[in-house]
């Protein structure tokens, strides 16, 4: 497993430079983000995505599952000149229904993790005003490494790809045989049992009336340039077309949505 996977200090800054870079201009695209917009992410971790929108003046709620994670973002943050805009919070996002209307929603690399998406999209809607939006940044469950493998410890199987698209038993029969650990293999069937396509998420985004202002697709994820030094490449229109078969070509798919019923 790569160093990147367990210095959350360098994937701190890769977040950033990644959020700063493509993730802010994508939302600026369709809504303006000023000192007085009010930012939610869910699975922020230590607050990578979060720095940009901190360093703008925005006030920010970060809440994410893991205490660890949240005890190193106030670590990273406390010296921040707007740290008094800054609260973080370590609890499930289905337990705290006072935390009132955002802005803007976050969800990088997020969306994937979470099981009963469809229940999760509805629920969300009490946290928008009708000029809100939700960003979305997911890898497609078919593309390369949709899996997640990049994360095993075994150095062959982290850099496999497609073999999460075996059926569950030969998947985890292949994670036992490289000796991962059973909290990580427990983890990769999670992700195996929550995977989404694109095409299964805009069915979502539609059955929930939300409206699509923005997508794009990329061949290269952007957040490759950060970790590889690789410039983010926009999937080819053609292959971005084609249903079901885009999903193994694209590794990084970004979404703006906002309520609203589609057309």
């Amino acid at each position: 497993m790569h160093e990147r996977h367990t210095n959350r200090a360098q994937y701190f800054e890769e977040q950033i430079y990644t959020t700063e870079k493509y993730v802010i201009p994508f939302i600026n695209g369709c809504k303006k983000i000023s000192p007085e917009t009010s930012v939610l992410e869910i699975g922020c971790g230590e607050g990578g995505n979060l720095k940009p929108f901190m360093d703008l003046g925005c006030k920010i709620t970060g809440i994410d599952l893991s205490e660890r994670k949240i005890e190193l973002a106030v670590d990273f943050f406390k010296e921040h000149k707007n740290y008094k805009n800054l609260t973080l919070i370590c609890d499930d996002i289905y337990n705290r229904k006072n935390l009132g209307k955002f802005d803007i929603i976050i969800l990088r690399d997020v969306i994937e993790h979470i099981p009963g998406q469809d229940r999760f999209m509805d629920y969300m809607k009490s946290y928008l005003n009708s000029d809100s939006v939700i960003y979305f940044g997911f890898p497609p469950w078919q593309n390369p490494f949709g899996g997640h493998q990049q994360l095993c410890n075994s150095r062959f199987l982290s850099k496999l790809p497609y073999f999460h698209l075996f059926p569950k038993s030969v998947y985890k029969a292949i994670l036992n045989l490289f000796k991962e650990p059973q909290v990580k293999i427990k983890g990769f069937i999670e992700v195996k049992e929550t995977s989404i396509s694109i095409e299964r998420f805009e069915k979502i985004l539609k059955k929930n009336h939300y409206k699509i202002a923005r997508r794009v697709l990329y061949l290269f994820n952007p957040n490759y340039e950060a970790k590889f030094k690789l410039k983010p490449r926009k999937q080819n229109r053609i292959i971005a077309s084609i249903p079901w078969v885009r999903n193994f070509f694209t590794t990084a798919a970004y979404y703006l949505v906002s309520p609203g019923k589609n057309d």
